[in-house]
């Protein structure tokens, strides 16, 4: 057991924790626009950036500026052994690195300059262009600068297969599904605008190894070569009318701000799928497409000259829900002007229109929230699970409404749940193991099963709406349980890693009941207290994805380490660790209240697309000592050593 210290460190510990929060709270009060809402800036990696610049110049929409100024952020972003890599700190990353080059090649860079000979030298070293995943050889293949007819196969007669059959596009995740029914359209068209110059000195010669025996992925690759034969022979009529249902279904799920999905991939591929049709760039569909882009960038001064890079993604929506989240709990008066007016604006973006989601669940009602601005076609329950906590407590003008909101937004998010108990992000039951097999299929996660920190997110929203004896909480706590890690900890979907999924975790088991002496509570507070850092923080290095050795290990973040406290919290953990996880984050606490996270903390597609949330340095820590400020002052009062609720969402 970790409570050591006397009651009067623990009090010690409480001030220092409420002086922080304070600057902390005024911070993020800041930060909040005029709006309402709060946005930090979601930064990936420099693919987004050399992408855009691909896009404009196969457009023919690229200019001098968007070029030169692209061209700088990618150079800033070069590593000093040439590389870029896809997460702060990370290795190189052969197909980042060849699309920076090409980017900057497209820039004017002499492929002769040194950072381009440095670059030339990892990508040849690593294996060359052919080594790259299938996307960056598709942006060659519109260059001219690969053979079409070498890429995997996917025909667009996709679209003809029913709900019930394999591989149907409702069985991919819809990240995956908005961006693989476009592709299917470019793959089938096969576009191409040469380019003056070649890409040989990015090539090897060497051919990838395919897969051999008899196993499933041969046997995809077998397939593949059915579908090329297929395409030579494919019948007209049915062919045309496979490539109109694919530009219908695309069209019809364009977003208001021009964009899909809200998220770069399918945004980018629906423009190149719906052009190589023959829409012309003055259509209005195409028109709103690339206009909607222009605002996913940044555009700055920097001393390495003026900048613009590409979001690609914006998260108004999560952002807002976590902010308003953490400052109800650091104390703030539910009924303060800001955090009524931050609800309101919650209010406003709450989706009561249908989406993919009702394949699978035809007869749910709408009510969520999306992650974005636009995005009404893919609301998920992560986010409308926050944002119910949130919508609660804040007390708004809209009182009925508000409610109504609440009751819409917890029956929608409860009857997304999976037939396991789980629930993934934006569908249920989305488990197929099929897609991820076929040989196109090389860029990360393609299907939405249920994950440890979206289920414990719908957990605690139910707890906190006095549902912790009902069916579908019980399942869900069932199913944390069942996909504990046997080290104690849960690995986290969503962000890094194995700290986010436990610090999730925690404070949903217990706000449903689990007690915090429990066999599972206890085991997580121990992996937890031996993966602190020395200097009381806690990080976990993105690799620990890919490498078991990783987990739990890495620079101390103000994020990560809020997780923990969270989940220290939660578990009633008044003693050593959690004074000084406190301790850590009043240290580094910059002089305007906020702290700074070089690292990424976010996941995307693990083992392969990471995101730098920047408002989650300053968000979760107001979340966790706000926490934490409620249950030292509780626990000073006299309290036992376990209290019996640390939901947010509890009153």
């Amino acid at each position: 057991m970790t409570e050591t210290l006397a009651d009067t460190s623990s009090g010690g510990t409480a001030d220092v924790a409420r002086s922080t929060l304070e600057r902390a709270v005024q911070r993020l009060r800041d930060l909040q626009l005029p709006s309402g809402a709060w946005k930090g800036e979601l930064e990936t990696n420099v693919t987004m950036d050399a992408e855009d610049m691909m896009l404009r110049v196969f457009l023919g929409i690229d200019t001098e500026e968007t070029r030169d100024r692209t061209a700088c952020w990618i150079r800033s972003k070069q590593r000093a052994d040439g590389t870029w890599a896809t997460f702060a700190g990370g290795p190189g990353d052969l197909a980042t690195t060849v699309e920076a080059w090409i980017a900057l090649r497209m820039a004017g860079d002499k492929p002769n300059a040194e950072h381009m000979l440095l670059a030339r030298e990892f990508i040849v070293g690593a294996g060359g262009l052919e080594q790259t995943r299938v996307f960056t050889r598709i942006w060659c293949a519109l260059f001219g600068w690969w053979d079409w007819k070498d890429l995997p196969n996917m025909p667009p007669e996709l679209m003809y297969l029913g709900r019930r059959v394999p591989l149907n596009i409702y069985e991919w995740g819809c990240w995956a599904r908005q961006t693989i029914v476009p592709l299917t359209v470019v793959g089938t068209v096969r576009p191409v605008r040469p380019m003056p110059w070649n890409l040989d000195e990015l090539r090897t010669g060497s051919t990838p190894p395919r897969p051999s025996g008899f196993n499933i992925p041969n046997a995809f690759q077998q397939a593949d070569k059915v579908l090329h034969l297929y395409d030579k022979h494919a019948i007209g009529p049915v062919r045309r009318n496979a490539l109109r249902r694919a530009a219908e279904w695309i069209i019809a799920r364009q977003e208001a701000d021009g964009g899909w999905g809200g998220i770069q991939p399918p945004w980018v591929y629906s423009i190149l799928a719906l052009h190589a049709l023959g829409y012309p760039l003055e259509h209005p569909v195409l028109q709103a497409g690339i206009a909607g882009l222009d605002g996913f960038t940044i555009t700055e001064d920097t001393p390495d000259g003026p900048i613009r890079r590409l979001e690609a993604c914006q998260s108004p929506v999560w952002d807002t829900g976590l902010a308003l989240n953490a400052l109800l709990d650091a104390g703030v008066d539910p009924h303060d002007p800001a955090l009524r007016k931050a609800g309101e604006w919650l209010l406003d973006e709450q989706i009561t229109t249908a989406g993919d989601w009702t394949v699978r669940r035809p007869k749910l009602p709408s009510g969520g929230w999306a992650f974005e601005y636009a995005n009404d076609v893919y609301p998920d329950t992560d986010d409308s699970a926050i944002i119910v906590m949130a919508l609660r407590r804040v007390m708004t003008h809209r009182g009925p409404l508000q409610q109504q909101a609440v009751s819409h937004g917890i029956a929608w998010t409860a009857g997304m749940q999976s037939k396991d108990g789980g629930w993934g992000a934006f569908d249920a039951d989305n488990t197929s193991r099929w897609p991820a097999q076929l040989p196109f299929c090389d860029f990360g996660a393609v299907t939405d099963p249920p994950s440890a920190d979206v289920t414990a997110h719908v957990v605690e929203m139910l707890a906190a709406d006095g549902r912790s004896g009902g069916a579908r909480c019980k399942r869900g706590v069932q199913w944390l349980l069942d996909h504990q890690e046997q080290d104690g900890s849960w690995f986290g979907r969503w962000g890094a890693n194995h700290v986010y999924g436990t610090g999730a975790v925690l404070p949903a088991l217990v706000a449903a009941g689990v007690k915090p002496d429990s066999a599972p509570i206890r085991a997580a507070v121990r992996w937890l207290a031996d993966h602190q850092n020395d200097d009381g923080g806690w990080g976990e290095d993105l690799r620990s994805y890919d490498d078991p050795a990783w987990i739990g290990r890495g620079e101390s973040t103000p994020s990560q380490t809020a997780w923990a406290l969270m989940a220290l919290v939660a578990a009633g953990e008044f003693g050593a660790p959690l004074q000084r996880g406190i301790s850590h984050l009043a240290e580094t606490q910059r002089p305007d209240g906020g702290w700074d996270e070089r690292k990424f903390t976010g996941t995307g597609f693990p083992g392969d697309f990471y995101i730098a949330y920047h408002l989650y340095r300053l968000v979760f820590p107001v979340w966790a000592l706000g926490r934490a400020v409620r249950a030292l002052d509780w626990h000073n009062r006299g309290g036992s050593r376990h209290r019996e609720r640390t939901s947010g969402g509890s009153s």
